[in-house]
């Protein structure tokens, strides 16, 4: 919580949803979102984000705890009385409207006259470069230019908060990058607070300031993405963002912030993480471009034995799977760059990294 700085422009204090009575979806949800943030909802199906999402939409109720924004409660708000823009992945248009009357009505709703209603479509539309397209139906418009209208309409009515749940969901990659990098345009050039869910961890990481991650109804971890890139707490979110070889292993010592880890008979240094002791079990976490295949000999703290199974080509980079370390899937990235081709299925080769370079996190079962 933001005890020192201004009221959060949304805070879920306590928040925890049930359908049934008995299983939870969502758990102890105690969130704060800063004003002008950009903040994703990211984690698997079920995991509880897009429950989240309709809790501060006001399309569902809590079933416990309290949802502010700017301060004040909002239980018994209605959707439309919360001043709140929303994008769906279906986009949600009115097909027997065009696309100017599709803009107008949620101005036509909150009783504002006409000239003003033409003015807010017109900056709406220019806001997402549709402009000259107010009267065509959806129904003349790709899936991108339709995606763009449904955002456009969220922002008409010039809302301080805007939701969106998996609104590229539908499209094809070009266009999800492509609307990617509009809708961050947007929100920065408007300064509006937006609450995103997705499944997609490179959308979070690339749209986001921060990313809260989801599993089972809880935040494993909110941050941003490079740190949820680069230090992670746990191990779900170590495998849910990018790729990690995850070891299983038990600490053996621990100095100086590094710590010795038992893994398969050899022993790892890894960056101690997360208040384990010595005894403890762990899951060693290691990004694959951190390793180094036949590094050269005493530069790093890491160094194993391993015998490559097979290689994909992947255009700028080459993905190694390897025996090593107790697994026969553990996996190394390599440059696509000139001398690449010395290394064949069924080699015998070193592998290494630096101990700053793994982590040594809480097994899922603690």
């Amino acid at each position: 919580m933001n005890d020192h700085g201004p009221v959060p422009h949304i805070e879920y204090i306590g928040v925890r949803k049930t359908y049934d009575g008995s299983s939870w979806v969502v758990r102890d949800l105690d969130l704060s979102v800063r004003r002008g943030e950009f903040l994703t909802l990211l984690g698997p199906s079920g995991s509880g984000k897009t429950t989240c999402l309709m809790m501060l939409a006001g399309f569902e109720a809590p079933s416990a705890g309290e949802i502010r924004i700017d301060g004040a409660p909002v239980s018994g708000l209605p959707p439309d009385k919360r001043g709140i823009g929303v994008v769906f992945q279906n986009y949600a248009l009115f097909p027997h409207m065009t696309v100017g009357g599709n803009l107008a009505f949620p101005l036509e709703v909150r009783g504002m006259a006409a000239p003003e209603r033409r003015e807010r479509v017109a900056r709406a539309l220019a806001l997402v470069r549709m402009e000259g397209f107010e009267d065509r139906r959806p129904g003349q418009l790709s899936g991108g230019q339709q995606q763009r209208i449904a955002i456009a309409r969220a922002l008409v009515f010039e809302p301080e908060l805007v939701l969106m749940d998996e609104p590229l969901g539908a499209l094809d990659r070009r266009l999800r990058e492509e609307l990617q990098y509009e809708i961050r345009r947007i929100q920065r050039q408007l300064g509006v607070t937006v609450v995103y869910v997705t499944h997609d961890q490179q959308e979070a990481m690339a749209l986001s300031d921060r990313v809260a991650v989801f599993q089972a109804g809880r935040i494993e971890q909110a941050a941003a993405p490079e740190v949820l890139y680069e230090e992670p707490e746990r191990a779900f979110v170590a495998s849910f963002i990018g790729e990690n070889n995850l070891l299983p292993g038990r600490i053996r010592g621990i100095e100086r912030g590094i710590c010795t880890v038992e893994v398969a008979g050899s022993e790892i240094q890894a960056a101690h993480v997360g208040g384990l002791a010595v005894g403890a079990d762990t899951v060693v976490a290691i990004r694959p471009e951190r390793v180094q295949i036949n590094p050269a000999a005493g530069r790093l703290a890491n160094m194993h034995d391993a015998k490559v199974e097979d290689l994909s080509f992947l255009g700028d980079h080459l993905r190694v799977r390897l025996t090593a370390c107790g697994t026969s899937s553990f996996i190394a990235k390599i440059p696509n760059v000139v001398g690449h081709g010395g290394i064949l299925p069924g080699d015998k080769v070193r592998l290494g990294w630096a101990a700053l370079d793994c982590r040594a996190l809480q097994s899922e079962t603690q």
